[in-house]
């Protein structure tokens, strides 16, 4: 296998250099534009680090779940699953942090670098509450650059052509992956069978 070794070596391999747009899209705080991107989102990927190594975790809620508290502040609510909490135990040892800012239906996204901490602050817990359920933890973002992504990977993609989307019949179940991974000790047929009500039990 041929390795890239040197910084030079990818540069040149990766020329012309960026042009003005890639650059100027920049901001180190959230503008009037990207703020309306945040609002519109429903969806994020989290991308931490800690000492075993990277992590990235889906987040969703209603659009703008991702909170905007000032011009260089997010916040996030840790709504409720499964307890590995591998996101937040990297937070706490190694603030550096990533958001990927998914909108249905448009082929922008935004990216959201910079570092977190946990805020168990009980009035900004209880202002993220649903159905009288707040989170245990909010996951607070200071941000270092916000910019948006071209277009390109989600036209490549089709994401929202609802054409492509795939049938889950065609899938491997949780409930399968757990039993053919525990010689039938865990999931299983029953498993993917309460998981709708189990959902909907522990949504919030």
């Amino acid at each position: 296998m041929t390795r890239i070794t040197s910084i030079e070596e990818l540069e040149t391999l990766y020329l012309p250099e960026p042009g003005p747009a890639s650059m100027v899209k920049v901001a180190h705080t959230v503008t009037p534009d990207y703020r309306r991107l945040i609002q519109a989102s429903p969806f994020a990927a989290l991308a931490t680090i800690g000492p075993e190594g990277i992590d990235c975790s889906p987040r969703g809620d209603k659009p703008g779940f991702v909170r905007i508290l000032d011009d260089q502040t997010l916040a996030m609510p840790d709504r409720r699953g499964n307890n590995r909490i591998d996101s937040l135990r990297n937070i706490v040892r190694d603030p550096r942090c990533a958001l990927l800012f998914l909108i249905p239906g448009s082929g922008t996204t935004l990216r959201a670098n910079g570092r977190a901490h946990l805020s168990v602050d009980p009035v900004l817990l209880e202002s993220f509450a649903v159905e009288e359920k707040a989170p245990r933890t909010v996951i607070v973002l200071e941000l270092d650059e916000l910019y948006f992504q071209c277009a390109r990977a989600i036209v490549r993609s089709e994401l929202w052509n609802p054409k492509r989307q795939v049938d889950p019949a065609t899938l491997p179940t949780p409930g399968e992956i757990l039993a053919r991974m525990t010689e039938n000790q865990v999931g299983g047929e029953s498993y993917d069978k309460a998981w709708p009500e189990r959902a909907k039990a522990t949504m919030w």
